[in-house]
C-alpha cells in the first residue's frame, strides 16, 4: 500500500507541475504588477478590519479562519521534511512559491468573492462556485466540489490528527487512539455548532498560537545570533547548488521546496478560498488583498522561524548528501523538538506537542468548513440526502484513523489530495485571472479618486456576480452617499 501510494504522489507531484506551478505564479505577479509588493500597505490595514454581519465574518475573522488552516503541521514538520529531503535550499524555493503564491492567492480569492452566493442566510462562496458561475462548466465546478471534500474533509484530516498523536505520544506517553479519540470529541462540539462558531474560535485560537510560537522560536534564534549569516548563506547557497556539500540537490531543492511551500500555504490550490468568500467586504479585492497577507505570515514568518530553528541548531539530517546531525530522528517535529530543547532543556517535547494541538486542531475546524462549503454547492444544485451527517461522519472517521496510521502514509494521502485540488484550480483560474484584474484595476482607480472601493459587476461588465448585482448593500450606501452629497452642494448654491 505504501508503495502504490507513493506512485500516486509521484505522478501528481511530477516536475511538469512544480516548476508550471512556479511559471504560472511568476505570470499573475506580472500581471497584477506586483500586487504583493505594491499593496502591501494596504495588505496589512485591510487585514485587521473587524466589519461582519449576520450573513459574513469580517476579514480578521476570515484570515484567522485561513491562518488556521494554513498554519498546521506544514510549518513545522513540513518545513523539517523539506531540509531533509531537499536540504536547507529548499527553504529558498519555499520563499520564492510563497512570493508567487501571493499574486496566485489575490487572484483566486477575488475571484471567490466576486462569485460567492448567500445561502441559507450566510456568504458562501469558493473554487467552485467561481468555475461554475465564471467558467459556465458546471460538470468541472462538481469535480472539483468532490475531489474538494475528499482531500479537505478525508485525506488532509487524518495528517492533523496523525501528528498531534504522534506528539503527545513522544512527549506524554499517552496511546495514540486516546488523543485520537479526545480530538475527535472536540470536534463533534465545534463543528455542530456551524460557521460562526468555527470563526469565532479560529479568531481566538489563532493569534495566540501563533504568537506563542514566534516568540519561542525568537527566543532560540537570538540564543544563536552569531550563526544568522551563516544560516542564510547556506540556504542561498544550498539553493543554486553552490554549496560543496549539498550542491549535487538543486532539483530536489526545487522540487520539496514548492511542493513543501504548497502544502504550508495552499496558495492556487483553491482549499483557501472558502473563508475568503464568507468575508463582509466593501470590494472583492479587498479581501484578495487580506488572503494574499495570509501567504506571507504562513511562510515568509512562521515556515522562515521554524526552518532557523533547525538549521541554527543544527539539528536536522539530509540524507541525499549524507548529512547526519542527529542520527536516528525522522525528519518531523522531532527536529523541532531537539532544536528548542537545545536551549530550553527537557521543555522541547512537551510544548510543541501542546503547539501542534492547536496548530492542528484550528487546521482540523478549517478543513470541515471548506468541505462543508463544497458540499453546500453541490447540494444547491441537487440535493444529496443524508450527505451532511455522511460528511460529519467520514470527517471523525478519519480524524480517528489518522491518529493510528504512519506518519508517511498519512502524509503521501494528504500530498496526493491537496495536488488533485491544485490541479484543477490552476486551470480555472488562469481561465478567469481577467476579471480578477478587472476588479483590482477598479480598487485602484477608486482609490485614486479618494474613494472608499465599492464593487459594482455591472459596470465592469462582470457577468453572473449574482450577490453583488442583487444583494450587495454597499451600492445602496455608495448612492446615499453621493445623494447626500449632491443635496449639500444645492444648499450650498
Amino acid at each position: 500500500m505504501s508503495d502504490f501510494l507513493s506512485y500516486l504522489s509521484g505522478l501528481v507531484w511530477n516536475q511538469y507541475f512544480i516548476y508550471g506551478f512556479l511559471l504560472i505564479g511568476l505570470g499573475f505577479t506580472i500581471a497584477t504588477k506586483f500586487v504583493q509588493v505594491t499593496h502591501l500597505r494596504d495588505m496589512v490595514r485591510l487585514t485587521f478590519s473587524r466589519d461582519s454581519s449576520e450573513s459574513g465574518i469580517s476579514s480578521f475573522q476570515a484570515i484567522s479562519l485561513s491562518l488556521g488552516s494554513r498554519v498546521g503541521t506544514g510549518n513545522i514538520a513540513g518545513v523539517a521534511t523539506a531540509i531533509a529531503l531537499g536540504g536547507p535550499g529548499a527553504v529558498f524555493w519555499m520563499w520564492l512559491m510563497a512570493f508567487f503564491g501571493a499574486a496566485t492567492s489575490f487572484i483566486e480569492v477575488t475571484l471567490a468573492q466576486i462569485f460567492k452566493s448567500e445561502q441559507n442566510g450566510k456568504y458562501r462562496g469558493g473554487a467552485p462556485y467561481y468555475i461554475d458561475k465564471g467558467l459556465g462548466f458546471r460538470k468541472f465546478a462538481v469535480t472539483y466540489a468532490i475531489v474538494a471534500i475528499i482531500a479537505k474533509g478525508l485525506m488532509l484530516m487524518n495528517i492533523q490528527s496523525n501528528t498531534v498523536a504522534l506528539g503527545f505520544e513522544e512527549a506524554f506517553g499517552i496511546n495514540r487512539i486516546f488523543v485520537g479519540l479526545f480530538l475527535v470529541g472536540v470536534l463533534i462540539l465545534v463543528v455542530y455548532g456551524g460557521v460562526k462558531r468555527i470563526a469565532r474560535t479560529a479568531e481566538a485560537i489563532v493569534p495566540f498560537m501563533v504568537v506563542g510560537y514566534l516568540v519561542l522560536c525568537l527566543v532560540i534564534i537570538i540564543a544563536n545570533f552569531g550563526q544568522i549569516p551563516e544560516v542564510f548563506t547556506l540556504i542561498f547557497s544550498s539553493a543554486f547548488g553552490a554549496q560543496a556539500t549539498f550542491g549535487g540537490m538543486v532539483g530536489s531543492a526545487i522540487a520539496w521546496g514548492v511542493q513543501r511551500g504548497f502544502f504550508s500555504n495552499a496558495a492556487g490550490s483553491g482549499g483557501e478560498t472558502f473563508e475568503g468568500a464568507a468575508a463582509e467586504v466593501s470590494h472583492p479585492a479587498k479581501q484578495g488583498l487580506v488572503q494574499s497577507f495570509a501567504v506571507y505570515m504562513d511562510t515568509w514568518v512562521i515556515c522562515t522561524m521554524t526552518a532557523f530553528v533547525i538549521l541554527i541548531t543544527g539539528m536536522y539530517n539530509v540524507e541525499e548528501a549524507g548529512v547526519s546531525n542527529v542520527p536516528g530522528v525522522v525528519a518531523g517535529p522531532a527536529n523541532v523538538q531537539l532544536a528548542i530543547d537545545s536551549v530550553f532543556t527537557g521543555f522541547g517535547s512537551a510544548f510543541l506537542a501542546i503547539a501542534l494541538l492547536f496548530f492542528c486542531f484550528t487546521t482540523m475546524l478549517s478543513y470541515y468548513y471548506k468541505a462543508e462549503t463544497s458540499l453546500m454547492y453541490l447540494n444547491s444544485i441537487k440535493r444529496i440526502p443524508l450527505m451532511d451527517s455522511l460528511l460529519k461522519f467520514g470527517i471523525i472517521v478519519f480524524a480517528l484513523i489518522g491518529s493510528i496510521v504512519s506518519a508517511e502514509n498519512a502524509w503521501t494521502i494528504g500530498d496526493i489530495g491537496l495536488g488533485s485540488m491544485g490541479y484543477l484550480n490552476v486551470i480555472a483560474i488562469v481561465l478567469l485571472a481577467r476579471v480578477s484584474l478587472k476588479a483590482l484595476k477598479d480598487y485602484d482607480e477608486q482609490k485614486k479618486a479618494g474613494l472608499d472601493p465599492v464593487f459594482d459587476p455591472v459596470k465592469l461588465g462582470i457577468r453572473n456576480a449574482d450577490f453583488w448585482e442583487h444583494q450587495n448593500p454597499y451600492i445602496d450606501k455608495k448612492e446615499d452617499g453621493n445623494k447626500n452629497s449632491r443635496s449639500d452642494e444645492n444648499r450650498s448654491e
